[in-house]
């Protein structure tokens, strides 16, 4: 049998099918929102759970991450949705991992970036096999602000504090970069409230993605709220396929047309 697919493969639009990047500041509700998942697992690289009543496997080394990987992957269980918590944390425990496999005590003392190659080749191995099976996969990022260059000067941007060889990495595989803000308003008697709002599209002054490009640009920070935008997006994604997909849509073709 020959390897070329004969059909297209149907686009993967169930939210438990994608990998989401979660970033934003301190306390601003990211293990909360993200533990709303169905049936969610945490990969608890650092405290920080107290308040929440989840399952979670502590992750204090790499091997631990590698062991529970493993054991998701062997499919026993009801879980469906896996969460790293947090993600900057777990590249670091990847990098300790490799230094002490080379005998190194960073990736630069092996020289002409070898060590931040083998690194990134172990992080990006098993993230992309965890990204493939199939459960939903957030990863959870603190933000920070960096300052950028332009052609029209300096500006601050709001990323997720990845490094920058790891934040590459995550960017590359995720389907949805949710950026949690915390919007301040003042009413005209003064009083400054804050609404906690998910970003969906990139802006200049924040990263963020959305690949089915039928998000809200902002969102109520509410699991259920943004649950309930994801399914009305991939929908009117769905019927707009479906039209133009029929059969009265279709263009005609050339040679039965020269023949009329």
């Amino acid at each position: 049998m020959g390897l070329l697919p004969q059909q297209k493969t149907p686009p993967q639009v169930d939210l438990y099918d994608q990998t989401i990047l979660v970033y934003g500041p301190a306390k601003a509700g990211k293990s909360t929102f993200c533990a709303e998942a169905n049936n969610a697992l945490f990969l608890a690289t650092e405290a920080g759970l107290n308040h929440l009543n989840v399952y979670q496997i502590p992750i204090r080394t790499w091997d631990d991450f590698l062991a529970a990987a493993a054991e998701i992957a062997a499919g026993s269980h009801s879980f469906k949705t896996i969460v790293v918590d947090t993600i900057d944390i777990a590249y670091k425990l990847c990098s300790e991992y490799v230094c002490k496999q080379q005998g190194i005590k960073h990736e630069s003392d092996l020289g002409y970036g070898k060590g931040y190659s083998l690194v990134n080749g172990e992080f990006y191995r098993v993230m992309n096999k965890l990204s493939m099976l199939p459960y939903g996969l957030f990863l959870i990022s603190h933000s920070q602000e960096r300052e950028l260059d332009s052609r029209v000067g300096k500006y601050t941007k709001q990323m997720p504090s990845l490094s920058e060889k790891g934040r590459k990495i995550v960017i590359g595989m995720c389907d949805l970069i949710l950026y949690f803000d915390i919007e301040e308003t003042t009413t005209p008697e003064g009083v400054i409230t804050q609404n906690r709002v998910i970003r969906t599209k990139p802006a200049k002054h924040f990263e963020a993605g959305d690949r089915t490009g039928r998000l809200p640009d902002d969102i109520e920070m509410d699991f259920h709220k943004f649950q309930e935008a994801y399914r009305i997006a991939t929908q009117v994604a769905a019927d707009e396929n479906a039209h133009s997909n029929s059969p009265s849509n279709r263009p005609k073709d050339n040679q039965t047309e020269n023949r009329k």
